[in-house]
């Protein structure tokens, strides 16, 4: 009898570890509703980049190659670029245009509820950082400082449908509920 018991154990802690290693897989769902957001930047695109100088420039360029981000660093690299946005973009950016700093403020407003939907994540241990991930929010950050501020600030604003469009492919999913 003990050793029937004794054998069930290597099946039983495989059967653990397989789950725990599944739910640190696990991808954050952000229950933000996108289409507001990219309805937001639609209205102020236009305006945004036609004030960009620097068209043959691109800040976020580690988001436009899929076999950039491997999907275990999607949540970390998400959560640093919302940091990047809010830190940085939305600080530095100036704007005159109340309608644009409305919008803007808006978007803001929605990064603020993701970042805190990303931090629960963490807290829960599904949102590693590995250094692939550090070093691909590093080079958004090099690209960044490598234009005046104002310019960066301008051209990351403009870029702001790459990043909604990442967001949407890697942290929405369909109610099949």
């Amino acid at each position: 009898m003990k050793a029937w018991c004794v054998s069930l154990w290597p099946p039983i802690l495989m059967l653990i570890l397989c789950s725990v290693h599944t739910n640190s897989l696990k991808r954050c769902l952000i229950s933000v509703d996108m289409r507001f957001i990219e309805k937001s930047f639609q209205g102020i695109k236009r305006a945004l980049q036609a004030k960009d100088t620097f068209q043959n420039v691109t800040v976020l360029s580690i988001l436009e190659s899929p076999k950039n981000i491997k999907p275990a660093d999607v949540c970390c690299v998400t959560k640093h670029l919302l940091t990047f946005y809010r830190d940085r973009v939305f600080q530095d950016h100036q704007e005159s245009s109340p309608q644009i700093v409305r919008k803007i403020s808006s978007i803001a407003n929605s990064f603020l509820y993701m970042q805190k939907t990303l931090h629960q994540c963490q807290e829960q241990r599904w949102c590693h950082c590995s250094q692939e991930a550090t070093n691909a929010t590093r080079t958004v950050h090099d690209n960044y400082d490598q234009l005046d501020v104002h310019s960066a600030a301008l051209k990351s604003l403009g870029e702001l449908d790459i990043f909604l469009a990442w967001i949407d492919k890697n942290h929405q999913e369909t109610s099949a509920a």
